[in-house]
């Protein structure tokens, strides 16, 4: 039977156009489909779901309608973008293939188990594709069955395709970015990884748009020399409550001949932006300090983990000779939200007025080591700062680790007045 035939035919029993099922019969022939199963996608595509056998086969639908409860789906659309890299998946390492599949009604999330030979923009149709849920959301499991099968033209979707990003667009979860980067610190660590001792780099890299640490875990020399490069197919995960890029195997990195502008700390809007934003590794908050927190002033710490010891006690090593120190947790409202701020030693010895030395002599001689924090309180509850630092967000609300806490000193009335003369302008 000839494709024109068998076109009619299959336009026949679905009720569609004989001219569009005939052009898609096309396209998926003239990719080496066999007959049969470019038949059988068609029918997942139209909705008959009919198959050889007559069971019922997986749904076609839109993006936009797939849920966690869809089981297996039939899609067609464009790969937003495509990264690899390595898994550990039952005491084997594997390769999957990683990503964004989108159409005119949504996108969603990929992962391929399977090399089907993906790449960015390519236009397909994709059939008996599972649904999983992933931090609670659907996203597209690619195996054994699934049938994938790349078409002609190019579907028009309205989306960015490709894995270019600022590092402000990155977030948790994203795969297969690219980006262009000044690296401003590198450190070569040892680690105990899963295949024994290995080398890894850490850092920060930065772009205009703001800062955000990194982990290099294949000790890439071009990453260790530092400077401005493009890194293709990394991927990014939380760490510490922020986004860090990751770059594999499968990563490139190559050097840039040109500079990259390096932007100051972004300046959120408000806490509560900030906070509901998620983690920002450089961030700057303005608002009053309300309250100094118990546990803060002097403190003891472990020498082993670096945590806070009471009577010296530390909950992971236990009876331990605990090492003095200073921090001070501030909780800081700008009328918007609040959030907790932590200043380290240095910055805590700033706004105390004194070095360690001076509060533990302090504290001796009033036999009382909250008069510290008290003191503190009275340096720096009520007026307005401005903090700079690294911001995670917990179940508890935001934590700003600070690396500077400077008093605001402009008036606070001119500023409202200058803010009113800016509106009614």
């Amino acid at each position: 039977m000839s494709l024109d035939d068998r076109a009619e035919e299959l336009a026949s029993d679905l009720g569609a156009d004989k001219q569009e099922v005939k052009e898609d019969l096309e396209n998926l022939v003239s990719y080496s489909v066999p007959m049969d199963e470019a038949v059988q996608s068609l029918r997942r595509k139209y909705g008959d779901g009919s198959s050889s056998g007559g069971s019922s086969g997986p749904t076609a639908m839109d993006v936009a309608d797939v849920t966690t409860e869809s089981g297996s789906v039939t899609l067609t659309g464009r790969v937003l973008m495509v990264g690899r890299r390595s898994i550990r998946y039952q005491g084997e390492n594997q390769t999957i293939y990683e990503g964004e599949f989108a159409d005119r009604t949504g996108k969603i999330d990929f992962t391929a188990w399977n090399d089907f030979g993906l790449e960015t923009g390519d236009t397909l149709q994709v059939g008996n594709a599972g649904v999983r849920e992933w931090e609670g959301e659907p996203e597209l499991n690619l195996g054994e069955s699934t049938s994938v099968s790349k078409l002609a033209d190019p579907l028009d979707v309205p989306y960015d395709v490709g894995g270019d990003r600022t590092v402000r667009e990155l977030s948790p979860g994203d795969r297969g970015r690219n980006v262009e980067v000044t690296i401003e610190e590198v450190e070569r660590r040892t680690i105990d990884g899963r295949d024994g001792e290995t080398d890894i780099l850490s850092g920060v890299l930065a772009d205009e748009t703001g800062r955000l640490p990194f982990t290099d875990w294949t000790a890439n020399a071009v990453v260790e020399n530092g400077g401005n490069v493009r890194v293709e197919n990394a991927y990014v995960r939380e760490y510490r409550g922020v986004p860090e890029l990751n770059v594999s195997e499968f990563s490139t990195v190559t050097e840039l001949d040109r500079e990259i502008e390096v932007g100051d700390a972004v300046a959120a809007e408000s806490i509560f932006d900030a906070v509901v934003g998620g983690g920002v590794y450089d961030v700057e908050l303005t608002g009053n300090v309300i309250e100094v927190r118990d546990g803060s002033g002097l403190i003891q710490r472990c020498p082993e983990c670096n945590r806070v010891a009471q009577n010296g006690q530390c909950r992971s090593h236990g009876e331990v000779d605990a090492e003095d120190d200073m921090r001070v947790k501030a909780i800081l409202d700008d009328g918007t939200a609040t959030t907790t701020v932590v200043l380290d030693r240095e910055l805590s010895e700033r706004v105390y007025g004194g070095d360690l030395a001076d509060a533990k002599a302090q504290a001796r001689e009033a036999m009382d080591q909250e008069v510290v924090a008290d003191s503190i309180r009275e340096s720096i509850v009520g007026p307005e700062f401005r903090v700079r630092g690294h911001l995670s967000v917990d179940e508890y609300g935001g934590n700003l680790d600070a690396s500077t806490f400077e008093r605001v000193e402009d008036d606070p009335a001119e500023r409202a007045r200058a803010f009113l003369e800016e509106v009614t302008a």
